[in-house]
């Protein structure tokens, strides 16, 4: 028997409070918080701070804008700090957990997806922060409805991939998974179409019209989509080249993928 104090992993209550708590984006550094705090996109569910910090002019400007917003304040030591950023080196004392409604888990999107034919991009293994933060500027701008981002084997959002999304990621549809491999498999189930890029591929980009929710796994800055990755993957795609190009940075092949219907 449970105890009654803690709901039931199948009780409405569980749901809710699991839902809540994966719409939860973890930012961390002083100057990427206080960004995303001014973001209205954003709003700021529990701030955490360590109880070393020294006096300063931007610390006292988040901590404004926490209690104008009614949010939890917690201090902690580093250590405890360190656990919630999983970066004690760049984390400067500052970590914020924000409510980003366009964040949310691959079980909230595939409960309810905002169309049959959705289109995807799945991440695999890229670890450039700039690409990362290029591909979600890109989505977000562009006809797509997620971005699946891996929380283990690649890039985080983190102060280098916020600039380089000009601040679109607290309003890209950004979709997290534990790894990307089991999320293919569950995208499958559901019956979308997954797709390989690759620049070795027959089928092109542009002769590709899926009728049902479609998924485009890009892979990693050197070595391309992973065996793991590839083996849930159902199609390969690639873009026509001209000039003995191989290949195209990832970020401008998320950014045609991203605008491939709208220009």
């Amino acid at each position: 028997m449970p105890k009654p104090d803690r709901p039931q992993q199948d009780s409405a209550s569980y749901r809710a409070k699991k839902q809540f708590f994966d719409s939860l984006l973890t930012v961390y550094g002083r100057k990427p918080v206080l960004e995303a705090l001014r973001d209205p996109a954003v709003k700021l569910f529990r701030l955490h701070l360590a109880e070393s910090n020294k006096p300063a002019g931007i610390l006292d400007e988040i901590l404004g804008i926490a209690k104008s917003q009614g949010a939890d304040i917690q201090y902690h030591d580093r250590k405890a700090l360190s656990r919630i950023s999983k970066n004690s080196k760049q984390d400067q004392g500052v970590a914020a957990d924000l409510q980003c409604k366009a964040y949310q888990s691959l079980e909230q999107f595939l409960s309810q997806p905002p169309r049959p034919d959705f289109r995807l991009l799945a991440l695999d293994r890229i670890t450039n922060p700039q690409n990362l933060g290029m591909i979600i500027r890109s989505a977000c701008a562009g006809n797509v409805d997620g971005i699946l981002l891996p929380q283990k084997g690649g890039a985080q959002i983190d102060a280098l991939v916020i600039k380089a999304s000009a601040g679109t990621v607290f309003r890209a549809p950004i979709i997290h998974c534990p790894t990307l491999p089991e999320a293919l498999a569950k995208l499958r189930e559901a019956g979308a179409t997954i797709c390989a890029l690759s620049s070795h591929a027959s089928q092109t980009l542009g002769n590709f019209n899926p009728t049902s929710g479609s998924v485009y796994v890009l892979g990693n800055e050197t070595e391309g989509v992973s065996a793991e990755a590839a083996k849930h993957c159902n199609h390969q795609l690639s873009i026509p080249m001209n000039n003995g190009v191989e290949s195209l940075n990832v970020a401008v092949t998320a950014a045609l993928i991203a605008f491939q219907d709208t220009i």
